[in-house]
């Protein structure tokens, strides 16, 4: 499974997952020029489907020009399909929010987030068995995401904001609540309890959705190193505007950590 995130940030959001049969885009928050420009820099290919995780702008604004262009369906889950217009789209499919679904050789099974918009994290696996998983725009872990991630070789995760940067930035004080809420984003913290209990199987970790106003790769990446100290797994932050592309192997049978 080759994973390539293409954006993320409060900008725009969009990552493919490709085992080299089924090309598949997750989100679609950025404007299909830049779309199709970082695809070519990467090296990756267009997409054969969209999914939309959940209806904020930052994730599904351009999802129907991208799945018009691609000639892609695009699938939402039943919550986000009442809010999200889709115009452009050439079919739109709808998933339950806890029931696995295929895409092409791909099969997806999705998991509600805590968020303020109708939320999911999705793991994704090839016909070769290689998965990878990513879980953006929580405010808290729930309790069945660390077993949905478990077997993953490459595990995409937030890393938002660092919380005393947060509370003392430029923000409003609704929307700093909003964004510390248990419908908001991760911390680094938060991320950091959680990949403390990865298990062995995660070979890539990488810090999605940085607030470019309350946080820092560096204190991300920096806090994120030290739950793994013990870990041998690959750890990178996203760019709101580089792509960059990892390969997952394999799950392999090991014991937990």
């Amino acid at each position: 499974m080759r994973v390539t995130v293409l954006a993320s940030g409060s900008r725009g959001n969009a990552a493919l997952f490709d085992d080299g049969a089924t090309c598949l885009l997750v989100d679609a928050g950025i404007p299909l020029a830049a779309l199709r420009q970082r695809i070519a820099r990467s090296g990756a290919r267009g997409p054969d489907a969209v999914i939309v995780t959940h209806a904020n702008g930052d994730h599904h604004r351009y999802a129907g020009e991208v799945a018009l262009h691609f000639r892609a369906p695009v699938w939402v889950s039943e919550s986000s399909r009442r809010m999200l217009p889709l115009h452009g789209a050439p079919s739109v499919r709808v998933f339950g929010a806890r029931e696995p679904f295929r895409v092409g050789t791909l099969d997806v099974a999705p998991l509600p987030l805590p968020h303020d918009a109708a939320q999911v994290s999705l793991r994704v696996t090839g016909s070769d068995g290689r998965a990878a998983a990513i879980a953006t725009d929580l405010g808290e872990v729930p309790p069945a995401l660390e077993a949905h991630l478990r077997g993953c070789s490459t595990v995409l995760i937030e890393s938002n904001h660092d919380l005393e940067r947060l509370w003392r930035g430029p923000y409003s004080y609704a929307l700093k609540r909003r964004v510390a809420s248990s419908q908001g984003h991760l911390s680094n913290e938060q991320t950091a309890a959680l990949l403390r209990r990865l298990d062995r199987s995660v070979e890539t970790v990488v810090l999605m959705h940085l607030s470019e106003t309350n946080n820092l790769a560096s204190l991300a990446l920096e806090r994120a190193a030290e739950a793994l100290a013990d870990h041998s797994a690959r750890l990178l932050a996203a760019s709101q505007d580089d792509p960059c592309s990892v390969a997952s192997t394999p799950p392999r049978q090991l014991s937990l950590f």
